[in-house]
């Protein structure tokens, strides 16, 4: 019969001493699960497994969602407009102010017509003369002239003088109403639209500064940000919206 290749507390044939604990007179911590059941062994990894997917599920529903929650907007070929559709159910946020000429000016005046919105500031330099331009585009399009309404973003920088050069170099003199007034109420404005302020700087400005098309109901219908806006998708949608 063959011998047992180790045999414990003793020397095997090879002359290597036994590796058990007991033969150098040690005693080896015992492992947490060596008393435990079979079935008890099985129970810690699928428990540990548990408790790390649910942690994963918690940062993942609580991670902020990115998502704007100002407005929700579609565009392409589904809407049938060249701009970023909007839901459409509730008019735009209401306002008077004062034009160029001194005149008032409330948006509920152009019930009743499609008008253009926008928000501008006479000294913000290219992104501003870009838009203006493309509106001016739009209108050069168009058979008949739409209302187009101008809303200062820095009444400071808005002087009577500034105005009247800005609307000369983008050749929309006698073509827009630029309005302006007291700061609260077009802060209030401002948010109300989603405006960046002139303060928060030219870059910012440039992101936030919409091209707002209303349709006869006074309702918000397209939104255009600047890189979408072009002369000709601007009036594609205008003359959409007057036919609808």
């Amino acid at each position: 019969m063959l011998e047992p290749m180790f045999q414990p507390g003793a020397r095997n044939r090879g002359g290597i001493a036994s590796t058990s604990p007991a033969a150098h007179g040690r005693t080896w911590p015992a492992l947490p699960w060596a008393g435990m059941r079979p079935r008890s062994r099985l129970v810690l990894p699928l428990l540990s497994a548990a408790l790390l997917l649910a942690l994963i599920l918690a940062v993942t529903l609580g991670a902020p969602s990115h998502q704007s929650a100002s407005i929700t907007s579609t565009s392409g070929p589904s809407t049938g407009f060249d701009g970023a559709a909007l839901p459409g159910e509730e008019p735009a946020q209401e306002f008077t102010l004062t034009d160029q000429a001194g005149y008032r000016v409330s948006l509920s005046d152009y019930r009743g017509q499609v008008t253009v919105l926008t928000f501008l500031y006479s000294t913000c330099g290219a992104s501003c003369v870009v838009i203006a331009q493309q509106i001016r585009g739009a209108l050069d399009e168009l058979p008949r002239p739409v209302p187009v309404l101008v809303v200062s973003a820095d009444p400071r920088a808005d002087s009577p003088a500034n105005v009247r050069r800005f609307l000369a170099a983008v050749s929309l003199t006698g073509r827009v109403r630029y309005l302006t007034g007291p700061l609260p109420r077009l802060r209030m404005i401002w948010r109300a639209y989603g405006v960046a302020a002139a303060v928060a700087g030219r870059t910012a400005f440039a992101r936030a500064a919409p091209v707002l098309l209303l349709d006869r109901r006074g309702r918000r219908r397209v939104l255009f940000e600047q890189e979408q806006l072009t002369p000709e998708s601007l009036a594609h949608d205008i003359r959409k919206l007057q036919a609808g």
